[in-house]
């Protein structure tokens, strides 16, 4: 489980099939200093991806992602030299800042809009059909593996705004009008839709 507070940035040394594991795709990351303490078959979440760690090399770490992970997240369309949103799992008794986000990307959004303001920087995004109930003002999202509050809906549309630190410390400050994102929703909303 992961709150959707990023720790940092990591960058994509390598991307290959794994030939060990033929249906697999192993991207090696350097997570810096979020690799201190991180042991093999942990989780940790890239992009909002829940992961596990097969193999470590300092600060680089190697993780497997099999054909399904690839096609319904953005991750497939990650090159070698790009920068991915890093989260280590929760540890228990931790302080729940985000809200509660499980790694289990729903659907990939578009940027279609970036507006930015004095103080802060507005962000569109096309929802996938199928998540449009799910999304709703003032509720929680998160994009990328960011834990954000929905500012506003309008049809297939969802605005977050995010703040300077956020930009700077986070993938966002490379996204761009077209760049795709992983959406994971309310896990919460999902439930109580479910017991209607």
């Amino acid at each position: 489980m992961f709150t959707g507070i990023v720790e940092g940035i990591g960058k994509i040394i390598n991307i290959k099939q794994n030939t060990k594991n033929r249906s697999a795709i192993k991207m090696t990351v350097d997570l810096g200093k979020n690799s201190k303490g991180l042991k093999l078959g942990q989780s940790v979440a890239l992009n909002g991806v829940c992961l596990t760690v097969t193999g470590i090399n300092k600060s680089k770490c190697d993780f497997e992602m099999i054909e399904e992970t690839t096609k319904k997240t953005d991750l497939g369309n990650l090159k070698v030299g790009g920068i991915v949103n890093i989260e280590r799992s929760l540890k228990v008794g931790e302080r729940l800042e985000g809200h509660f986000v499980l790694g289990h990307i729903d659907g990939v959004g578009v940027i279609k809009k970036i507006e930015k303001k004095p103080k802060e920087v507005q962000i569109w995004f096309e929802i996938p059909k199928s998540l449009a109930k799910f999304v709703v003002q003032k509720g929680s999202i998160a994009i990328d593996g960011i834990s954000l509050t929905v500012v506003d809906v309008k049809k297939n549309l969802a605005s977050v705004c995010l703040i300077p630190h956020t930009i700077g410390v986070t993938n966002f400050s490379t996204k761009k009008i077209g760049d795709k994102v992983n959406i994971e929703t309310d896990i919460l909303g999902k439930y109580l839709l479910k017991q209607e």
